[in-house]
């Protein structure tokens, strides 16, 4: 993953701090991932839920991405790792892709490692964030 300043707010800190420390608890305990997680949540700039921009990518937004390598666009959802099993659209925080996905904005680009190699993402368009949506918890 690509060294950035991610925009994240106050309470998705706090669940996420939160998830970390259960994480380590269970199957995830040893994962580079959620080492990962800890390094981006150390270096965000957090936000009050209220003030984060509408065009932002937070827990629980659905997200309309660019494969900047074959040309496709596909839509995936950011969730906690409890919800991971809702649908083929979801990914949880917990996976590579979650955590690079997390804090980028409309027409970001970013990368992150695959076990085929890197693999770059252009976001294309937020379909749903909560607190666009008045859901600030």
């Amino acid at each position: 993953m690509e060294t950035r300043k991610i925009r994240i707010t106050e309470a998705d800190l706090n669940k996420l701090r939160k998830t970390i420390v259960d994480a380590m608890r269970g199957e995830y305990r040893n994962s580079v991932y959620l080492r990962e997680l800890e390094k981006e949540l150390d270096r965000a700039e957090i936000v009050p839920s209220r003030e984060i921009g509408k065009n932002v990518i937070t827990m629980n937004s659905k997200a309309q991405f660019k494969d900047l390598e074959s040309g496709d666009v596909f839509e995936l959802t950011l969730v906690y790792p409890e919800d991971s099993h809702e649908g083929e659209d979801v990914v949880s925080i917990l996976a590579p892709i979650g955590t690079a996905m997390l804090g980028y904005q409309v027409g970001d680009e970013f990368s992150w490692q695959t076990p085929g190699g890197s693999a770059r993402l252009k976001v294309e368009k937020i379909l749903y964030q909560p607190e666009s949506a008045g859901e600030f918890d």
